[in-house]
């Protein structure tokens, strides 16, 4: 299949809307989920330049409320790849505009599989870990996916 197209993450903004939130003013946590799931989706695109859809979603850790007002920074990486799917690890924070202070609210992998024009899967490049970080984020996401194939 050849060499991965990009291996830089994808960095989404987005601001917490009043219909974006519930009672509480915080924000409604299916709708961080849609945009973690777009930022995976963009990053496993810019990574194979194919079609992806999204597979599974590996548990979702919600670390803290993000509220009205707020703006939500994603960033989304390929960090593992099977023949045919790619784990993003992606990380969600919430800023607010009086200092643009990064706190991390949630994160999670999400496994996306390429898809040609008929919704068949198709192979896609293979990331190689190199740092030992990013080989940490492989064993990380390998055993997300391998424990959701139980």
């Amino acid at each position: 299949m050849g060499e991965p197209r990009s291996t830089e993450p994808v960095i989404l903004l987005d601001e917490v809307f009043p219909g974006d939130t519930n009672a509480l003013n915080t924000l409604f946590g299916g709708h961080l989920m849609s945009i973690m799931d777009r930022a995976a989706g963009l990053a496993a695109s810019k990574f194979a330049h194919e079609e992806f859809v999204t597979v599974s979603v590996d548990a979702l850790k919600f670390e803290r409320p993000a509220y009205q007002g707020d703006i939500i920074r994603t960033i989304g990486k390929v960090v593992w790849t099977s023949p045919r799917t790619v784990g993003v690890l992606v990380r969600s924070c919430r800023m607010t505009r009086s200092d643009w202070e990064p706190e991390q609210i949630c994160s999670g992998y999400f496994f996306m599989v390429a898809i040609d024009d008929e919704m068949n899967p198709i192979s896609v490049p293979q990331l190689t870990p190199t740092t030992e970080e990013e080989i940490g984020l492989w064993e990380d996401a390998k055993a997300a996916r391998d424990a959701m194939r139980r």
